[in-house]
């Protein structure tokens, strides 16, 4: 075999080898389903990294499925047509019924949630809503605010009617006048400052933080929690470089989600939504896992859920949320 033979035998095998290597680096990604909810401080992160690479670096392949509510999330991943989730609140409940493994938590809705009312319609005050209904979607984020905040201006929940609905349903009712009041999540609070200049807005999940804090994060479902762990522990790295970079680049980062995942949602908006979760770098989560007080917050909201659903017994957050996943990953 002469020189030339030589390297054009040696530059085909080079070549077949690479386009045989292709496939083979494609097919060692890890595909996940992952479904998720379409407001910043659920599905933040997850544009965030998969725009900047943070989960393809880490051999993730997720197939992305948007949900309207966090119920219809967890039916998915109990149907099985879903591996993982994020959403808000609901985080706390149905794991708390043994469906769902609890590993990640994205932020603190810390005034994400909020209670409008119509002066108009002689509410003002926690006092004028006894005996009033008011619009919101049960079992969600906004539920569990709208019940802490009655408790904590003493009026019972059993005070008011609720009006369960869907969330835009729920605001165009408020719009329309046919509720005086409506517990929302942003952005509805946009649509209804803009369409009933005279509304007010009587409190938000603020007032009660730190005592209370509403958290969204991160369920898989049972068996692929069992047998992923591996898979969702690079998933949790991808998350934490990705959330980082949000809090560290939060001007350039909301600029980036603004064009190419909110282009109907004005930047100031968006800026709005982003000041209305509380974050937390991902060794800064890391004490909050530790000490208890991740899972001290999980289960206010769990206790919400299966006092509204008169479900007594129940997994403790201690037991669905499992924090050691976590804590070995980002050591």
């Amino acid at each position: 075999m002469d020189r030339r033979q030589f390297l054009g035998t040696t530059a085909g095998a080079v070549i077949g080898a690479a386009t045989l290597a292709a496939p083979a680096l494609a097919q060692a990604k890890a595909r996940v389903r992952a479904g998720y909810l379409h407001t910043l401080a659920v599905d933040g992160q997850i544009w965030t990294g998969m725009d900047r690479g943070s989960f393809d670096k880490q051999g993730l392949d997720l197939e992305l499925r948007q949900f309207n509510t966090g119920l219809e999330l967890f039916q998915a991943l109990i149907g099985g047509s879903l591996d993982v989730l994020a959403t808000g609140a609901v985080v706390s409940n149905f794991p708390a019924r043994g469906q769902g493994k609890v590993f990640l938590i994205n932020d603190i809705e810390v005034a994400t949630a909020q209670l409008w009312v119509r002066s108009d319609q002689g509410v003002a005050s926690f006092a004028d809503l006894k005996g009033k209904r008011i619009a919101t979607t049960t079992g969600t984020t906004a539920h569990v605010f709208l019940d802490k905040a009655l408790r904590a201006n003493k009026v019972d929940p059993k005070e008011v009617e609720l009006v369960n609905q869907t969330m835009p349903a729920a605001v165009t009712a408020f719009i329309s006048g046919a509720v005086p009041a409506v517990a929302l999540w942003v952005p509805f609070n946009i649509t209804v400052r803009e369409k009933v200049p005279g509304a007010v807005k009587l409190a938000d999940a603020s007032a009660y933080y730190p005592q209370a804090a509403i958290m969204g994060g991160w369920a898989a479902r049972n068996d692929y929690y069992d047998a992923n762990r591996a898979t969702l522990a690079n998933l949790i790295r991808g998350w934490a470089e990705a959330n980082d970079y949000m809090i560290a680049h939060s001007e350039e980062a909301l600029d980036s989600l603004q064009k190419a995942h909110y282009p109907q949602t004005p930047l100031s908006d968006l800026k709005e939504q982003f000041a209305a979760q509380k974050m937390f770098t991902a060794q800064d989560w890391k004490a909050k896992y530790a000490d208890g007080t991740v899972t001290a917050w999980l289960q206010q909201s769990t206790d919400f859920f299966m006092a509204n659903a008169g479900i007594k017994e129940f997994t403790p957050a201690s037991s669905y949320f499992d924090s050691s996943l976590y804590l070995t990953t980002l050591a």
